[in-house]
């Protein structure tokens, strides 16, 4: 396999992806996009059944949805995603969402009583926050759970092999909010079930909110040795 761009090993990698929200205009070499893919089909899956679907959306195809997606955020209609999407975190969970949101709408200079300012910066989400690239990931029915962790581990191989070439990415829930309008544009069979979406492409480093930074949980708040 042929190497478009530098790269660097997995522990860099794994220490440099964040969420990227704010992309330049530049899109990624056909020849690197299928380079990364094709890495991608070396993640792990039960019974080897690879039971992820990606479309992988650029160019004019990836405006229409753009506008679709916006105007329907814009309009407040109401969300169908196909997964649930109205879990409540506690606890804890709670107090890292709030963490994050705080870090993030405060690298925007997004008041929290500024609803009107709120919204727009959740709209840009639907906007693929100006990313030149995206990627839907299907699971077919009757897959549930046990696959879709699968495809939890193909897309966090998606992301690695971006970072290691200098690509910018953001795993997004909020992608997956209208998987109606994502099948009608992408003409996808409605047997395939939409779980989230990964926008990618080159950091735009003046973009307030890549400036914000969240924090990791130290291991020993997290795991438990066993012997």
């Amino acid at each position: 396999m042929s190497i478009a761009e530098p790269m660097m090993n997995v522990d860099e990698a794994i220490r440099l992806r964040r969420s990227v929200r704010g992309f330049l205009p530049r899109e990624v070499p056909e020849a690197t996009l299928r380079e990364v893919f094709a890495l991608a089909q070396f993640a792990p899956s039960n019974c080897n059944v690879q039971p992820w679907n990606p479309h992988v959306v650029s160019g004019d195809r990836l405006k229409r949805l753009r506008e679709a997606l916006v105007a329907a955020g814009m309009r407040d209609d109401p969300i169908r995603p196909d997964w649930p999407a109205d879990g409540k975190f506690t606890g804890i969970y709670r107090e890292r969402q709030v963490g994050a949101a705080q870090a993030l709408y405060g690298a925007m200079g997004v008041a929290r009583s500024d609803a009107a300012g709120r919204k727009l910066a959740y709209i840009r989400n639907h906007a693929f926050f100006d990313a030149p690239h995206a990627v839907f990931i299907f699971m077919p029915e009757p897959f549930d759970t046990r696959e879709a962790t699968d495809i939890g581990m193909y897309a966090q191989t998606i992301m690695l092999a971006l970072t290691a070439r200098g690509i910018s990415s953001c795993a997004q829930g909020a992608l997956g909010l209208f998987p109606d309008i994502v099948r009608e544009q992408l003409e996808v069979s409605g047997n395939y079930k939409l779980l989230f979406g990964i926008s990618f492409g080159y950091e735009d480093g003046d973009v307030k909110a890549n400036a914000a930074r969240v924090d990791r949980a130290k291991i020993d708040d997290i795991v438990r040795f066993h012997r």
